[in-house]
């Protein structure tokens, strides 16, 4: 299976967000950019018509976005976490509060999705280093990670699965 091909993993929220993007550009926007690229193209002389010319452009990043859109949503695997049975382990979806031994320091973080990353929210994807070396472990577990800061230890204090 190609890398692209792979199981898009997805929170029930970010599949949601995927096609509420979906809907506005292909319902909302795409029809507002034809009906002003078909204005522009009947003003005549195209070449020097910059409203034909950015609708154009604008109207092939739509589409563009929505063939994306589409075959991410096409590839998803809903994973509901209010659903997990073991709450004791790491999962994905789960909130996970992790106490850095080197520099006394916590932090907490959401196993999400490729499509659901989120940085400042906290929301890292579950193929990411940190997040792997934290699946299926438990509370008191350490794990060593690489982060931007380098390799660090973590243990971890908390895990959470709440309902959205």
């Amino acid at each position: 299976m190609a890398a692209t091909d792979e199981k898009n993993y997805i929170t029930p929220e970010g599949f949601a967000a995927l096609k509420a993007e979906f809907h506005q550009l292909y319902k909302i926007e795409r029809p507002e950019v034809v009906r002003t690229v078909s204005w522009a193209a009947s003003n005549g002389d195209r070449s020097e018509n910059g409203d034909y010319i950015y609708g154009k452009r604008r109207l092939r990043q739509i589409d563009s976005r929505c063939r994306h859109l589409m075959r991410r949503m096409d590839l998803a695997e809903i994973v509901d976490a209010s659903q997990q049975q073991h709450l004791e382990k790491v999962y994905f979806g789960a909130w996970v509060t992790l106490y850095s031994l080197d520099d006394d320091t916590e932090h907490t973080y959401r196993i999400v999705g490729k499509d659901e990353l989120e940085p400042s929210k906290g929301y890292i994807s579950w193929i990411s280093p940190l997040a792997k070396s934290i699946l299926g472990k438990s509370i008191s577990d350490t794990v060593r990670a690489a982060t931007p800061k380098g390799e660090e230890t973590f243990e971890i204090i908390e895990i959470q699965y709440l309902k959205p």
